[in-house]
């Protein structure tokens, strides 16, 4: 769920004004202050309606729940009605948005992976295969199956209205990268960003240390965080391990009541609960008796592969989320 705070300052300018000019007695309808109303009214309108126009939907499509739990993504520009999916790792699970396109009600512009991984880009060339996505691009990192275009870092894209930029984040895979997307500049503006980074299958720390607390971390406060699969819960028990901070507290509680946490928490969020990101804090370079953030992040990761034998757990692969930006 993406939340939208939408402020009204557009027409507090003029409400003042009014209600100052009453207070001295002298209230001003000259034709020149009179006309200067009306052009900041219709700005205000222009303003507003520009906001509310402003509608990037997110639908998420559970798969392989129990295992390893992925997400794949459809996002929609709700003015244009483009779209685009993001990891449909799963073709069965293609009828969650299939529909939508057969009845006109999205226009499906291209398949989009955040990295090469069978479980977020395995599915594409069987789409293809498929009447409502044949002949659709592919975009992604340059090992995704049946990739046809690679952005560079920093190049965009868009989606109708929505602004789409490729952020390089090689660590899980050399070609991981990670979306950003806005639907608009200003108040109100709806941001995310759409993850697929994971444990240092194919980099090191110092990757990692830039991809989450460099690349990422440059990312907005504001922006929602879409992670590959839902960890959080199992996550968020590594991180108790490290730091007791109300952050990581309030994150476990949320995680123990719901099932689901895509789109819940912003990269602000993220800076405050998720270990990895947290490099810097005395508390975590104490438990991991190290300094150097690269040191740190190795010494955690370290740490993290001890915790999953010692409890028996399965591994995963995603680092968007101990929170939700995870090193798993």
């Amino acid at each position: 769920m993406i939340t939208t705070v939408v402020r009204d300052d557009f027409t507090c300018f003029s409400a003042i004004t009014l209600s100052h000019d009453k207070y001295l007695g002298k209230e001003d309808l000259t034709p020149s202050r009179t006309i200067l109303r009306q052009a900041q009214s219709q700005q205000q309108i222009q303003a507003q309606a520009q906001i509310q126009t402003r509608k990037m939907h997110i639908q998420s499509i559970p798969m392989w729940e129990g295992t390893s739990n992925n997400y794949a993504y459809l996002v929609v520009d709700e003015k244009s009605k483009d779209a685009v999916v993001i990891d449909p790792a799963n073709p069965e699970d293609r009828t969650s948005f299939e529909e939508q396109i057969k009845e006109g009600k999205i226009n499906l512009v291209a398949i989009v992976n955040t990295h090469h991984h069978w479980d977020h880009a395995g599915g594409n060339n069987k789409l293809l295969a498929y009447p409502e996505f044949k002949g659709k691009p592919i975009i992604g990192g340059k090992d995704c199956e049946g990739v046809t275009k690679t952005p560079k870092n920093g190049e965009g894209f868009k989606i109708g209205g929505i602004d789409v930029k490729a952020l390089y984040t090689p660590c899980h895979t050399q070609d991981s990268i990670c979306w950003f997307m806005e639907d608009g500049k200003g108040e109100g503006v709806k941001k995310a960003v759409f993850t697929g980074c994971g444990r240092f299958f194919e980099g090191t720390a110092e990757e990692m240390h830039t991809a989450l607390n460099k690349t990422l971390a440059a990312v907005p406060d504001d922006t929602f965080v879409y992670p590959g699969h839902e960890y959080t819960k199992a996550n968020v028990k590594f991180a108790v391990s490290v730091s007791q901070s109300e952050a990581i507290k309030a994150l476990e509680a949320f995680a123990d009541e719901n099932k689901e946490t895509q789109g819940k928490f912003t990269i602000g969020d993220e800076k405050k609960h998720n270990v990895f990101m947290r490099v810097e804090d005395p508390v975590i370079q104490k438990a991991t008796g190290k300094t150097d953030p690269v040191e740190v992040m190795a010494k955690l990761r370290e740490f993290e592969e001890q915790f999953q034998v010692k409890n028996h757990w399965q591994r995963c692969d995603d680092v968007m989320a101990v929170g939700q930006i995870d090193t798993w």
